[in-house]
């Protein structure tokens, strides 16, 4: 574990370390995809059932843990908690109030499911830091998740939304990004959302402040949930089947010869010199008749013979 400055706030050592892995996020082609809503209909909907698995598995992890020294103080479900809002979203999206069982979300949990190897392993550590003897790091997941949704979420909110066609001023299909007033039930604006970040960094310092021995593993667990982070946003480097199918059919139109061997310079001259000298005997001297015909069998044998 790498030796940290607890003269420091919490929330100040958090943002430290999290600094370089943070930027490796934002840059990610996956990252890339979502904010320039560059992803289909469906796959949205599936980043939002692995954000429910993730959230599920958080809230009732903090929610176990409610009286911990190092969580009591950011602990406010009424006011943070989104896996009802996922739900909620999901089900919008896709029409269907017994999401859970749609075909996306069973092919998301599916045994083969090229997803699970990027949600499962987040969901096991928070369900693994919630067993454990120490569950103070899951403070970090709880900065990594709920301080991105008050910060760069209101952005992907709005693109979000002119990528499928959302209603901002109805908020359908947006409650995740939509968060209620700190002291009232009213829709926080985007001030607000700024004194919410501000005393849940002020209850991230109070934790550390009650037991400096929290502050190394908190900080070191704050990286390894941006990087379980991060492998949400890789599943959008997963091809398409469109993509897939486009694929195949250029391999298929490939010659065969060509794709699967290489060859030496002086062959690859060899056949362009061949290739121009048939070319100039067949202009120059006629494709017609017999004799135009023999010529063809003599080229053909010959590039029969180059290619074997």
């Amino acid at each position: 574990m790498a030796v940290v400055d607890d003269s420091k706030p919490l929330a100040t050592l958090l943002r430290e370390s999290t600094k370089a892995v943070h930027e490796q996020v934002e840059n990610s082609s996956g990252a890339s995809r979502l904010l320039s809503g560059q992803v289909s209909k469906e796959e949205y909907a599936q980043y939002l059932m692995m954000l429910w698995h993730v959230y599920s598995a958080l809230e009732d992890a903090l929610d176990r843990h409610s009286n911990h020294p190092s969580l009591e103080p950011t602990f406010n479900p009424t006011l943070l908690a989104r896996a009802p809002a996922l739900s909620v979203d999901i089900s919008y999206l896709l029409q269907s109030n017994e999401w859970r069982t749609h075909p996306l979300h069973l092919q998301l949990i599916s045994s083969n499911s090229l997803y699970k190897r990027y949600f499962t392993p987040y969901v096991d550590r928070i369900v693994a830091l919630s067993n454990s003897s120490d569950p103070s790091p899951l403070l970090a997941h709880s900065y990594v998740r709920y301080l991105g949704d008050l910060s760069g979420g209101q952005f992907i909110r709005h693109t979000i939304a002119k990528a499928y066609g959302l209603d901002e001023s109805t908020g359908e299909g947006l409650s995740f990004y939509a968060f209620k007033e700190l002291r009232s039930s009213n829709s926080a604006s985007l001030g607000e959302m700024k004194r919410i970040k501000e005393w849940f960094r002020e209850g991230i310092n109070a934790a550390g402040d009650k037991d400096k021995r929290v502050k190394g593993p908190i900080s070191e667990e704050a990286s390894h949930a941006f990087l379980l982070n991060a492998s949400l946003f890789e599943a959008f480097d997963e091809p398409t089947k469109e993509e897939l199918e486009i694929d195949l059919e250029e391999q298929v139109e490939q010659p065969i010869a060509l794709k699967d061997r290489s060859y030496p310079m002086s062959q690859v001259i060899a056949l362009i010199a061949a290739v121009c000298l048939a070319h100039f005997l067949l202009v120059a001297g006629g494709f017609t008749g017999s004799a135009g015909y023999q010529k063809w069998l003599s080229i053909e044998e010959w590039m029969q013979s180059w290619s074997t």
